[in-house]
C-alpha cells in the first residue's frame, strides 16, 4: 500500500472549541484538508512523547504498556 493510500477509517467527535482549534491551527499552517490537518496533529503528538513508527517485523509484544519480567515493554528498546 503506498503512502497514499489508507486503509483505515478512524472518526471522532469534537466539541466546536476543539474543532475551531484545529481548523485555525490548519489555517495557519496551509494544511490542505482537515484531515491532514488532524494527522500531522496526531504525528507531531506521538513524536512528541517519543513515540515512532514501528519497524517492519516489530512484534505487538514489543509495545505493551507495563513492562513485564522479560523486559518487553514501552521502553525496550532503551535496553538494547
Amino acid at each position: 500500500m503506498s503512502d497514499l493510500e489508507r486503509g483505515e477509517r478512524l472518526q471522532i467527535m469534537l466539541s466546536a472549541d476543539e474543532l475551531r482549534a484545529v481548523e485555525n491551527w490548519r489555517f495557519d499552517k496551509r494544511m490542505p484538508s482537515r484531515a491532514a490537518a488532524v494527522r500531522e496533529l496526531l504525528r507531531r503528538g506521538l513524536s512528541a512523547e517519543g513515540f515512532d513508527v514501528a519497524a517492519d517485523g516489530a512484534r505487538s509484544g514489543s509495545f505493551s504498556v507495563l513492562e513485564n519480567d522479560a523486559g518487553i515493554g514501552s521502553n525496550a528498546s532503551e535496553k538494547d
